[in-house]
């Protein structure tokens, strides 16, 4: 009778324990990482009243059971469902991780590690990832300076916002190419400044200078010259001028800097005089070499010949001086085509027979007197200078001709012959010798020559100084266009090369220890018709990649990001990415022996397995980490919900063992009486 009452009494006590940790299941239904309990029951011990007997097969009886009554229940164990992932609930903060997989954060108190699926981080006053409930700082590998990868050694608290990783250093530029077509029919490779080009680098400090290149053509169809020609400082200040030097290869050279100088003798044009007492010689010019700006006249242009100077008059001699205005008249004829071509881009109308050109709100203006013609032609373009425009006879759409008066400003002093042509005096000195050397001697400077005269005879014949500029590098391209080599055979690189020191004017010694070598790939270029524009660019880094060798200024941190596996990278705004560090997990063997130790937390027991102290990369098993997601609790109500109906029946079900066994001994007891 006893027996039933205290079974009664462990039956309650037991489904009291379920509910218990039914209670704890359903009040961490939110709780981050929670990973749900249950209790599995267990029958206590038994009392045997009589043993189990075999059968006899002398006396033929047969064998018998044991006779045992059970003393009740206990709890036979409480499982955590700690393999059961929770569902991922999406927060847009960086500093919260989801592990996906069976792994556990490792977090430190300071005295010791304990291990966790609550990824709710933050970053706290100096800088350490600790856990945002407990401040406990989360462990991982730090980077190992001298390869700038991940040290996998024993665990240590992650300092993402140190100091050192508030900012990135400036690094120099080691690295250029080029790229584009480089077109043999350019024009600006054979002008004297040839086809410019620069290319931006850093120094050590991360100042940004541009260097200024130059593009040559050397009279051989796959054969150019690229040469160094000025190195400007962050606010566009040439650096020869800026540290007084006498040229740019005090400071960097690229390639060789010799000049190959040849000397030939000239005579001058027959209709040229020279007069060995003043040093100076006398020529007539045209019309178009004395006038300012008398090319960038449409109309003038177009009328070619037929240009005449009426100021001063005609016939008459004057001397002019430079500066002085000079007034012209002309006429031109202008077919149907080339009316209805720039720059008078005009629309001829059958029906009417008549023009029209485009008027100021975009309608069509008819043109048919001689003062509608004139307004239409002056207001095209290359014509503001152009005065009393007359149609002067012309039956449209056959040829118009129109004439014209326009006024200009002699460019030198001259004697004006009465016949459009100028007497010039032009003393051979340093100012005037470009001019005398090409209306003199006819030569001009171009394709990278440059002429100086050096001595006049009494005749004036000249001795006159080719100077063949051969600084730089040769870039070769073999006869499908396709690069060659540039310097020598067999290079595909040149080096801008920086001197340590360079000397001023004044003799102060300037520090250029700040700038390095630059190496240049030229491989990417090609020498192919592209008409007659070259496309080319000049970038810092390498042609592989933009980023190597490529140099940057002094970054300050941008952001920071949380990777897959778990490393932490710092972005800069000068486009540097840092590696911080990477955080590290721990695995068990067993992971439901840990020991939940409050606050989210587990600690290692010796049914879980020791945690070795270095940790494991998520990865390495399948596992990840996902940045901005946190993982949920992983209780089931509806489970927890119908558990709790079947505990409170079984709850019930023993209460009622107790209230009978009650009423049996209360029987029991009415007995004497």
């Amino acid at each position: 009778m006893m027996r039933s009452l205290f079974s009664g009494v462990a039956g309650l006590k037991t489904h009291q324990t379920r509910m218990d940790v039914i209670g704890n299941n359903i009040a961490n239904v939110n709780t981050t990482a929670y990973k749900s309990q249950n209790m599995v029951f267990s029958d206590l011990l038994y009392q045997t009243t009589q043993a189990a007997s075999g059968a006899n097969a002398a006396t033929g009886r047969g064998g018998i059971n044991p006779r045992q009554i059970g003393l009740g229940s206990k709890t036979g164990a409480i499982s955590t469902a700690i393999a059961q992932q929770g569902s991922a609930q999406s927060t847009n903060n960086p500093w919260d991780i989801m592990i996906e997989g069976d792994a556990f954060f490792v977090v430190s108190d300071g005295s010791q590690n304990f291990f966790t699926r609550d990824g709710s981080f933050t970053v706290d006053g100096a800088g350490n990832l600790v856990m945002a409930n407990t401040g406990y700082t989360v462990m991982g590998w730090q980077v190992d300076p001298a390869t700038g990868d991940i040290r996998q050694d024993i665990v240590s608290a992650l300092t993402v916002m140190h100091p050192d990783n508030l900012n990135s250093d400036p690094e120099w530029t080691t690295n250029g190419y080029v790229s584009g077509i480089l077109d043999k029919k350019d024009t600006k490779l054979n002008s004297p400044d040839g086809l410019i080009r620069t290319m931006t680098f850093f120094d050590a400090q991360g100042y940004q200078y541009t260097a200024k290149f130059s593009f040559h053509g050397v009279g051989e169809e796959d054969r150019f010259r690229v040469q160094l020609d000025d190195i400007l400082d962050p606010d566009g200040i040439s650096l020869v001028k800026l540290y007084g030097l006498n040229n740019i290869e005090q400071i960097a050279t690229f390639g060789s800097s010799e000049n190959k100088i040849t000397t030939s003798k000239y005579t001058m044009d027959p209709n040229a005089k020279y007069d060995q007492a003043s040093n100076s010689f006398t020529i007539n010019m045209a019309l178009e070499e004395i006038l300012k700006d008398f090319s960038g006249n449409a109309m003038v242009v177009a009328a070619g010949d037929n240009v005449k100077v009426t100021n001063p008059a005609a016939g008459a001699t004057a001397n002019i001086t430079q500066g002085q205005e000079i007034t012209v008249t002309g006429e031109v004829t202008l077919t149907k085509a080339q009316l209805e071509s720039a720059p008078y881009n005009l629309i001829y109308d059958t029906d009417k027979g008549a023009y029209f050109m485009k008027g100021a709100d975009g309608k069509p203006v008819e043109i048919t007197d001689d003062t509608a013609w004139g307004n239409a032609l002056k207001s095209m373009k290359g014509l503001e200078s152009v005065e009393n425009v007359k149609v002067t006879k012309g039956d449209p759409p056959e040829n118009i001709t129109i004439s014209f008066d326009a006024k200009f400003e002699s460019t030198m002093d001259a004697v004006y012959d009465g016949n459009n042509n100028f007497g010039v005096t032009l003393e051979n000195t340093e100012a005037n010798q470009a001019a005398i050397l090409e209306q003199v001697y006819h030569v001009k400077d171009g394709d990278g020559k440059f002429y100086t005269i050096d001595f006049v005879g009494p005749d004036g014949s000249a001795q006159i100084n080719m100077t063949e500029n051969n600084k730089g590098n040769m870039i070769v391209f073999d006869s499908k266009g396709k690069f060659s080599y540039i310097g020598g055979q067999g290079q595909n690189s040149a080096m801008l090369t920086f001197n340590s020191s360079a000397s001023s004017m004044d003799g102060k010694n300037i520090d250029l220890s700040q700038f390095t070598n630059i190496d240049i790939d030229f491989s990417s270029i090609n020498n192919f018709g592209n008409g007659g524009m070259s496309t080319l660019e000049m970038l810092n880094g390498s042609k592989e990649s933009s980023t190597i060798g490529a140099g940057r200024k002094q970054g300050e941190l941008n952001g920071i990001e949380v990777g897959q596996d778990g490393r932490i990278t710092a972005y800069y705004d000068n486009g540097l990415t840092k590696l911080l560090g990477q955080i590290a997990v721990a695995e068990f063997a067993n992971p439901s022996g840990l020991s939940k130790a409050g606050n989210n937390l587990y600690s290692a027991t010796q049914n879980s397995g020791e945690f070795n102290g270095v940790g494991t990369d998520i990865t390495a098993n399948g596992g990840q980490m996902t940045s901005g997601v946190l993982e949920m609790s992983n209780v089931d109500l509806s489970g927890e919900f119908t558990t709790m109906i079947t505990t409170q029946r079984g709850f019930q079900a023993n209460s009622r063992i107790i209230t009978v066994s009650d009423t049996l001994l209360e029987e029991l007891v009415n007995l004497k009486r």
